[in-house]
C-alpha cells in the first residue's frame, strides 16, 4: 500500500472516529457547562437521504481528517505536530463552516456570530482536532505506518 493511500485512511478514520469521541464529548462538556444545549449523537435524519446526524458529521470529520493528515505534517516546526492539528479544526474548519457551510444550508455567517457559540464552536472543533491528532498517532503506531 503507497504512502497516500495510508495517508487518507489514517486520516479519514482518525477524523471520524475524532468526531465521535473528542467532538461529541466537547459539546457534552460545554452542554454540562450551560453554554450549549447540543444534541448528542443525534439520529435525526440529514436531507437529502435522511442519514442519521451523526453519521453525516462523522462522515465530514473523516474528510477533513484526510485532508489534515495530509496538510498538517508538511506545516514548519510545532504546527506540524498536535497543535496544527488542533489549529486546523479549530480555524480553518470553523471559518469553512461559518462562511461556506452555513450559507449554502440558507443560514447566516458563522451563526450570525452571536455567543457564546462563535467562542464554544472552535473550542470544541479545537478538541476534536486534538482528538485526531491522538487517533491518527495510536492507528500509524497500531499498524505500524510511518
Amino acid at each position: 500500500m503507497n504512502d497516500a493511500l495510508r495517508t487518507v485512511i489514517v486520516g479519514f478514520v482518525a477524523g471520524a472516529l475524532g468526531v465521535l469521541v473528542f467532538h461529541q464529548l466537547g459539546f457534552w462538556l460545554s452542554n454540562e457547562l450551560g453554554y450549549t444545549r447540543a444534541v448528542l449523537y443525534n439520529m435525526r435524519g440529514v436531507p437529502p437521504w435522511g442519514v442519521p446526524t451523526i453519521v453525516s458529521s462523522a462522515f465530514w470529520g473523516g474528510l477533513w481528517g484526510a485532508v489534515a493528515a495530509f496538510l498538517v505534517p508538511r506545516l514548519p516546526g510545532a504546527l506540524g505536530g498536535v497543535l496544527g492539528w488542533i489549529l486546523f479544526a479549530a480555524i480553518v474548519v470553523s471559518l469553512v463552516n461559518w462562511f461556506v457551510v452555513l450559507p449554502i444550508k440558507g443560514l447566516p455567517m458563522g451563526g450570525g456570530f452571536r455567543l457564546p457559540g462563535v467562542v464554544v464552536v472552535p473550542i470544541v472543533y479545537g478538541f476534536w482536532g486534538f482528538g485526531m491528532w491522538v487517533f491518527a498517532r495510536l492507528l500509524r503506531s497500531t499498524l505500524n505506518w510511518r
